[in-house]
């Protein structure tokens, strides 16, 4: 069961479905990451992870991926049947790029192989901000994070993935704070292996800057109710799905998150890579 908890990653390989027929005189809409599209041959409602010319990568609610084909009008973008086209890129010049965590970036390469290390995390949302602000330095690592949907079972996940030297086992945990369920959890893993690192929050929403969501702070939820729930009711907002979304698309950089959020993830991507 362990095993396929955490069978999925922001790195793992998609999978190909074909649909549809070619087509042409539809409005064109670039293939940003994040942006909600439903493709019609398979039923797939998603967002986009990946365009390019021939395919389309798409992640659903539950974590799952899958690669699509690339045909003229093969999706469905508010409200209107439309063709993706691969986003613009700003032209390349010669002077230093910083990524959004604030390294310096190298030359344009393809991924490197994903490594045998991992760094896992709660949840899909604490994997997608990750991605968002270190994607970058993941893909030229080979590092591959992947959602364990929930700590309770961190102690058997770690069993089952077998960390030795050469295959590290990053773990980012929420509300990693004394005496808290998470505290009590990581102190049952005792591995040389094995880097636990957490942020301060109850749920990695918090970790990014509230001024992102029109707020001064993030509203106190009380303890009988989702912190999600409370969070979007507190907002006057109906749906958290379409609140995260807008959320993530307004993070820039590492410098939209708190320093404890932002610490512990080097932290571990400097564990794993060594």
């Amino acid at each position: 069961m362990a095993e396929q908890i955490y069978s999925r990653g922001i790195l793992s390989e998609p999978i190909d479905l074909d649909g549809g027929t070619k087509r042409t005189g539809y409005p064109k809409v670039e293939g940003h990451p994040g942006i909600e599209v439903f493709h019609d041959a398979s039923g797939f409602a998603a967002v986009v992870i990946d365009c390019t010319e021939e395919a389309v990568v798409l992640r659903d609610d539950g974590g799952r991926d899958r690669r699509v084909r690339n045909f003229a009008g093969a999706f469905v973008h508010e409200g209107r049947r439309v063709t993706l086209t691969v986003p613009r890129r700003a032209p390349v010049t010669p002077t230093t790029f910083v990524t959004a965590s604030g390294s310096i970036a190298g030359a344009v390469t393809p991924a490197r192989v994903a490594r045998p290390s991992r760094i896992l995390v709660e949840g899909l949302h604490d994997a997608e901000l990750i991605e968002r602000v270190w994607g970058d330095d993941l893909r030229g690592e080979g590092i591959v994070v992947e959602p364990m949907h929930g700590a309770d079972d961190v102690g058997e996940i770690v069993r089952a993935f077998g960390p030795r030297p050469g295959r590290r086992l990053g773990i980012l945990l929420d509300h990693l704070v004394a005496n808290s369920k998470e505290t009590r959890l990581a102190s049952q893993v005792d591995h040389p292996d094995v880097m636990i690192r957490g942020h301060r929050f109850v749920d990695v929403w918090a970790a990014i800057d509230p001024r992102l969501a029109g707020l001064d702070s993030w509203p106190d939820i009380p303890r009988s109710m989702v912190w999600k729930d409370g969070i979007c009711a507190a907002v006057g907002v109906a749906e958290p799905r379409g609140f995260w979304r807008q959320l993530l698309a307004k993070v820039e950089s590492y410098k939209d998150l708190d320093p404890s959020l932002v610490g512990a993830v080097e932290e571990l991507i400097d564990f794993v890579c060594e």
